[in-house]
């Protein structure tokens, strides 16, 4: 008995060092997804879509890498670390679509789960605001009704899906929060066409 005890034992150990050495290096991916995730948005905001586009090349490999070495440590890749980094990759992705005008891919293409992919989707009307103003501050109001009607368009999505949340990893916060964004921008972008109309 005792001795079979110490055979389970050993084998648990074991198997928790692998999964703590396959965390650290997942980990490690991770923090350098979301470094390029964040890096993507910032070179979108100026304009750089083609270094926008290199750095989500890149950053794709690391989120297939996951995937690909790590398939077998299903809870790892399944945790809440690996969806952030996943959710900020995903916001990353569509923002350069949405600003260029370009075709948004799917999270199956891009290698994300769908309750990252629609968090990051959800995320993305920040950045369209936030270049929405951009633009206005440039003196360009041609893009602000069609950025709008596309932060409208997110939130329409996201106030459909209804799920636990444990399967969909905080959308309906995310949901509220676009919801407040599209709000917020509808009435700043109204006040500046009247400034405008009245200058």
């Amino acid at each position: 008995m005792r001795r079979e005890l110490d055979i389970i034992t050993k084998q648990s150990f074991d198997f928790f060092e692998t999964e703590e050495r396959a965390r650290e290096q997942i980990l490690c991916r991770c923090r350098q997804i979301v470094r390029n995730s964040a890096n993507v948005i910032r070179v979108v905001h100026r304009q750089e879509q083609d270094k926008a586009r290199e750095l989500l090349n890149s950053t794709q490999e690391l989120v297939h890498s996951i995937n690909e070495d790590f398939g077998k440590h299903y809870e790892l890749v399944h945790s809440g670390f690996v969806h952030d980094a996943q959710k900020e990759f995903a916001e990353g992705y569509i923002s350069l679509a949405l600003v260029y005008g370009e075709e948004m891919p799917g999270p199956d293409e891009i290698g994300v789960s769908h309750a990252a992919y629609l968090n990051g989707r959800g995320e993305t009307a920040g950045e369209l605001r936030r270049y929405l103003f951009d633009s206005l501050r440039r003196g360009d109001l041609s893009h602000g009704e069609d950025l709008l009607n596309t932060m409208d368009d997110i939130y329409g999505v996201l106030m459909l899906v209804d799920f636990p949340e444990a399967l969909t990893h905080g959308l309906r916060h995310t949901s509220d929060a676009v919801r407040g964004t599209v709000e917020r921008t509808m009435g700043d972008l109204a006040m500046a066409l009247i400034q405008r109309l009245s200058e």
